[in-house]
């Protein structure tokens, strides 16, 4: 699906980071030029010359991966987004709220509401100074593409939802659970998204679910949701960054390393 162009999704590699890493890199390349041209010994010019060669070839990378995130340049969000909906099990004519737990800049809460015109979502992030997304921002990216008639959007602790349970119809998330800093365990976090969806409603999460120091043995926590009655259907698609929509040059494990999806019925 084709998101509007005009409106301001962000990118995982923000601008101000690269702006950090540019001048990062130019400092120590200038300050290896000094030790070369100033001391009599070249050793610690060389030393600091190969640092500067090793944070050049960082920054690189890191702006390329830059332009692969873009959602108007590589794509590969745009991608990853669409294949968390395409597994989505929402029927095309079923009406229902959602809720998007972690919105950002509401990229996935578009691109779902633009695929099911018959629901109404919920976005809702902790935004705050750290990240550059912000409330303002994912409304007017709502108006971009269409649907803020049909999306609303409200700050919130994904590790304490402020809803009653069984609130919605369908919970979707996108690589967020591993970042809620309030919630130690990011099973509790996962737990607390299904928890605000009534039985019987639809739910698909993206997140670092191969990660163990994040979540343990992930088909042990599976069988933990169904055997428990959290769950009646659930699935587990791991290793997403192998997917063919994911250049294996992202596949760093700073970047996209050990992420699955968890999808099914509540």
């Amino acid at each position: 699906m084709e998101m509007n162009k005009n409106a301001d999704y962000g990118n995982w590699v923000s601008s101000a980071m690269m702006k950090m890493l540019w001048i990062a890199t130019l400092a120590i390349w200038i300050i290896s030029a000094l030790l070369l041209i100033f001391l009599r010994t070249k050793i610690p010019g060389i030393i600091v010359l190969l640092i500067a060669s090793a944070a050049l070839a960082m920054t690189i990378y890191m702006q390329r991966c830059r332009i692969l995130f873009d959602f108007n340049g590589g794509k590969v969000m745009g991608a990853i987004h669409q294949f968390l909906v395409d597994h989505f099990p929402w029927e095309k004519a079923r009406e229902g709220n959602l809720i998007d737990i972690g919105c950002g800049a509401a990229a996935l809460t578009n691109r779902v509401a633009k695929t099911h015109p018959n629901i109404r979502i919920t976005g809702i992030d902790y935004w705050g100074a750290e990240w550059s997304y912000a409330k303002e921002q994912c409304e007017k990216n709502a108006a971009a593409e269409g649907v803020s008639d049909r999306v609303t959007f409200q700050k919130g602790d994904a590790a304490k939802l402020d809803f009653d349970d069984e609130t919605f119809d369908g919970a979707v998330s996108n690589f967020v659970f591993h970042e809620v800093r309030t919630a130690q365990d990011k099973r509790d976090v996962v737990k607390e998204a299904l928890r605000v969806v009534k039985k019987g409603g639809s739910f698909a999460f993206q997140d670092m679910f191969g990660q163990k120091a994040l979540y343990g043995d992930m088909n042990e926590f599976i069988e933990e949701l169904k055997s428990s009655g959290i769950v009646s259907e659930i699935h587990y698609i791991p290793n997403i960054e192998k997917q063919d929509f994911v250049p294996a040059f992202v596949t760093a494990p700073w970047m996209i390393k050990d992420a699955g999806l968890i999808y099914g019925i509540k």
